[in-house]
């Protein structure tokens, strides 16, 4: 069996599609797009035709979209330059589920510089409620900052309905759409945010591209200077082949969206089946409604969560603990315990993330390997042999 890779979500491998749109910007084309001889206008032309692309595909206006150079990035200028935007609002308030790329900005306001800070709850299935929203929020809020589809249960908002609170209060909303972009439909104006970060490398794009967009009226500090690149959001040399590579990765993945979201659906689906009835005392986090379908996280009681990786990894399967950014720590998911798992569920999940390369003979294969790897795990656990005794 040739190597399986089920961690799709910490990043993806490059659409062949994209490397080729991107070429000709990495050679012959290679002009600076703030130049004003011939190759800096085709650099120019090239960029603002990634930029009205995504913009069709998000429902935005073109000069409502700014190039960055990823998720990390998108949510620290909406979060942080929100913020300093508007001083007098001394109140943030942020997910219980969100990535620690919102997470930490948010947290250095509340230390650095005396912001109040608080936490959207949400339920054991990881969804957060409008009227929740409506008690945290204030007359001196200045963003609510709630993710999309959450990047390790794959549990999807329906934002319209915390939107529907902030608009009504004059307060700035943003999502962090990296996960569902590409997955699901994302429509700006449908889903009722002000801001929104979006990332190429979780749709076969490239590294180290993404943008923000941010509603036309809406005002942010620049938390860099240097040029006018990006009218003074984000200055900088634009990356002019990664910003057409993420244009052409989104561009491909809304081509084939349904198609994948049908065929992932079933592939997780029956995975999720067949492992539950296969290993005794597993739990299933991910939501099995109002996911992407991508996503699948669950727990083996008696078996720590990174001996499993470790113990896939050794058959040739990749998968993941968690979010990769936090790859390697000891506590639990913050994620799992905002839903209220308990501390040794947290400590024995898996998440394996699906994608287009997936297919039914790959999951046949982790069902055969996985229960004897949960099976010995267990039997080392002293804990877990008392549990059951």
């Amino acid at each position: 069996m040739e190597p399986i890779y089920l961690d799709h979500n910490a990043t993806t491998p490059v659409d062949q599609a994209v490397v080729e749109a991107m070429l000709p910007f990495l050679n012959e084309d290679f002009g600076n797009a703030s130049s004003a001889h011939s190759f800096g206008r085709d650099a120019k032309v090239a960029l603002e035709q990634a930029r009205e692309m995504i913009a069709g595909i998000i429902n935005c206006q073109p000069n409502e979209l700014y190039f960055t150079s990823g998720g990390t990035e998108s949510d620290n200028i909406a979060v942080l330059g929100t913020a300093y935007q508007y001083p007098k609002r001394k109140h943030v308030v942020v997910g219980s589920t969100e990535h620690h790329a919102v997470f930490e900005p948010a947290e250095y306001l509340h230390h650095h510089d005396g912001y109040d800070l608080d936490f959207l709850p949400v339920d054991v299935e990881g969804f957060a409620s409008a009227e929740q929203l409506s008690e945290l929020v204030r007359d001196n809020t200045a963003i609510v900052s709630v993710m999309h589809a959450n990047n390790e249960t794959g549990a999807i908002q329906e934002l319209s309905t915390l939107t529907e609170v902030t608009r009504a209060r004059d307060i700035l909303f943003h999502t962090d759409a990296v996960q569902s972009i590409g997955k699901i439909v994302v429509d700006v104006k449908t889903l009722g945010v002000d801001l929104m970060s979006l990332t190429g490398h979780k749709i076969y794009g490239p590294k180290g591209t993404g943008a923000l967009f941010v509603r036309q009226g809406v005002k942010i500090a620049p938390l860099f200077y240097g040029g006018a690149h990006e009218k003074k959001r984000r200055p900088g040399t634009e990356n002019v082949a990664g910003a057409v590579g993420l244009a052409r990765a989104l561009e491909v993945a809304e081509k084939q969206r349904e198609d994948d979201f049908i065929r992932l659906s079933k592939l997780a689906d029956e995975f999720i089946d067949r492992v539950t009835e296969t290993i005794p005392n597993s739990f299933v986090n991910s939501p099995r409604k109002r996911r992407i379908p991508q996503t699948v996280n669950m727990s083996f009681p008696g078996a720590e969560g990174e001996s499993i990786i470790l113990s896939l990894d050794l058959k040739g399967i990749a998968a993941s603990s968690g979010s990769a950014c936090t790859s390697g720590a000891t506590e639990p998911s913050h994620v799992l315990t905002a839903m209220g798992i308990p501390l040794e569920r947290g400590q024995a999940a898996v998440r394996f993330s699906l994608g287009r390369a997936t297919t039914a003979r790959h999951l046949d294969y982790v069902v055969e390997v996985l229960p004897p790897i949960i099976e010995r795990l267990r039997a080392m656990s002293p804990t877990y042999r008392q549990t059951q005794a």
